[in-house]
């Protein structure tokens, strides 16, 4: 089944892709030709497909399994509008930039999209896994995450979704550090699973949330595991960008 998806212009689902590392963390895969991309996730009713992604003129074509209903589709669409970022309007941005020469090609580029998860709580556990390890240890964290406790791709068993908070808040600490390795990353990712699981945190509200940013970064910092390097990347995955998510990478390429 074939669906097609308009985005707001410019759009480049190669912009989107490259716009950080979260293309190399599953249940997110880059497609051969390197054109396109994948991502295997949960629809409401609990079945697990793959959407497979590829730009067309206007936005993108989604391969996804046959037979779903139209609710189902339609839950789809919105998985992908959200991860690629299909309505979101950067004008005002292309404006300021033209003035920039660092920045004159972005528009022409169709910059300023990021890659995101179709779920704050996942968005938030990968980078709570960002945090203090370098890049190789996120990504060796995640896809532990994924294939120990993500339920699997019938088509494709080697592949897993992305686990759910009730998926993760039947785990236990230590089976997090022991067979993920998640160090003292582990009790922050069982109580962030273990809060949205019993109805305590409604973390998934933030994402249509109309509260000043400052009081969002606020809601944010609140949870344990996120100070304000992982605050400012949530922010800017929600289309805040107040703040600027500052690690220690970041660092050492302006002290350069």
């Amino acid at each position: 089944m074939q669906l097609t998806l308009m985005a707001r212009p410019p759009f480049s689902l190669a912009s989107v892709m490259r716009s950080h590392g979260w293309i190399r963390l599953p249940p997110f895969r880059e497609n051969e030709t390197g054109d396109g991309l994948s991502y295997v996730g949960h629809l409401d009713k609990g079945q697990v497909v793959e959407l497979a992604m590829q730009e067309v003129r206007g936005g993108v074509r989604i391969q996804v399994n046959d037979g779903l209903s139209q609710v189902e589709q339609n839950e789809v669409a919105d998985q992908v509008k959200w991860v690629l970022g299909l309505d979101q309007d950067f004008s005002t941005f292309y404006q300021l930039a033209r003035h920039e020469p660092k920045l004159a090609r972005a528009e022409e580029r169709a910059q300023g999209r990021l890659l995101r998860s179709p779920t704050l709580f996942e968005d938030t556990v990968k980078t709570i896994l960002t945090t203090n390890t370098a890049w190789g240890g996120t990504v060796r964290m995640v896809e532990a995450l994924v294939a120990e406790f993500g339920p699997p791709l019938p088509a494709d068993p080697t592949r897993h979704a992305f686990p759910t908070p009730q998926q993760l808040a039947a785990a236990d600490v230590e089976q997090l550090r022991r067979s993920v390795r998640l160090g003292y990353r582990a009790p922050y990712v069982l109580e962030l699973s273990r809060a949205i699981a019993s109805g305590a945190l409604r973390l998934e509200s933030l994402k249509t949330s109309a509260l000043p940013t400052h009081e969002l970064r606020k809601r944010l910092l609140a949870i344990k595991g996120v100070w304000d390097y992982a605050a400012a990347n949530l922010l800017m995955l929600l289309g805040r960008y107040d703040f600027v998510p500052v690690d220690s990478w970041a660092l050492k390429m302006v002290s350069r």
